[in-house]
């Protein structure tokens, strides 16, 4: 191979390679804002497999492109090409890169899967997370209760054992560790918060505990990820992250709010219409809604 032609690939991978660099950091403003730690370390490793992903696009595009430019066969040539048998160096360079990229992004897939530490109870001290993602510091000194997460066809209820609260509405205090226990009463329910990067599959029969830390104060939505039945895309409810102060505020205030049934969309949409008269199909009965000392003031009636 000539000079000039190394020159030339090398000039042009370098090109491609600041393209798909530049590709992975757009691939950031995809996304909603970076609520969690978890949330880091998964674009993180999105933005990698964007500009891997975009380097070989590009190349194999590229290489296709010239090809079918600058290496036609004459207008008249009918002839054969040549009769290559193979070439030894060039079949294990193509199958060794393609072999190198996997185990590649398999090993940083787990590292960040392993950091994130989410995979049932927590076996990992998530402190070496916190400082690999450079979040702001984690409180530690303060003690954060268990958070029970019950979820039905189709509503959400938090319960607060510690303080004796119940609400449709999940408030979380910002820069601690957020401890839940996961239980379904009927089907499969996904809990998943689309700005923190977290999702996790709750199972019947089964407490699943799971673990995030927020980093960014607001409010955020939380949706079933899962199909569970007709008014699923209803079971949706707001994740408040506030200052430890604030956090401590709303668990006074919720304490002293006596019970009462909150307003449900699935089940007030049901009883407008029972039966389905359009199809002739009759559906789930959605569960009674949750008696609860806070309910969401957008979901209140």
């Amino acid at each position: 191979m000539k000079n000039s032609t190394i020159l030339n690939l090398v000039a042009v991978s370098i090109v491609l390679a600041v393209i798909s660099w530049w590709m992975g950091q757009q691939s950031y403003s995809w996304f909603p804002p970076q609520a969690s730690v978890e949330a880091k370390l998964i674009d993180d490793l999105f933005s990698f497999l964007v500009a891997l992903g975009s380097f070989i696009f590009l190349g194999v595009v590229g290489t296709i492109t010239y090809s079918a430019l600058f290496q036609q066969a004459g207008k008249y040539d009918y002839s054969d090409g040549p009769p290559i048998e193979g070439n030894v160096t060039l079949e294990i360079v193509w199958t060794a890169i393609p072999f190198a990229l996997v185990i590649w992004i398999a090993v940083y897939s787990y590292q960040i899967y392993d950091q994130m530490s989410i995979e049932g109870p927590m076996e990992h001290n998530h402190l070496g997370m916190t400082q690999s993602a450079q979040a702001a510091p984690i409180n530690e000194t303060v003690p954060v209760s268990t958070i029970e997460v019950h979820s039905r066809q189709w509503a959400w209820e938090f319960r607060y054992p510690e303080q004796n609260i119940t609400s449709t509405e999940l408030h979380l205090p910002n820069n601690q560790r957020a401890k839940l226990t996961l239980q379904s009463e009927d089907v499969i329910h996904g809990f998943y918060i689309p700005a923190f990067r977290v999702k996790q599959d709750i199972i019947p029969g089964e407490i699943t505990d799971f673990e995030f830390t927020p980093i960014l104060e607001g409010k955020y939505r939380l949706r079933d990820s899962q199909y569970s039945g007709t008014y699923f895309a209803a079971m949706q409810t707001n994740v408040i992250v506030e200052s430890p102060e604030a956090y401590q505020k709303w668990l006074s205030e919720a304490a002293n709010n006596a019970p009462k049934a909150a307003y449900n969309r699935a089940f007030a949409e049901y009883n407008r219409n029972p039966n389905s008269a359009r199809t002739g199909w009759r559906t789930i009965r959605p569960a009674s809604p949750p008696v609860v000392n806070y309910s969401s003031p957008q979901e209140s009636k």
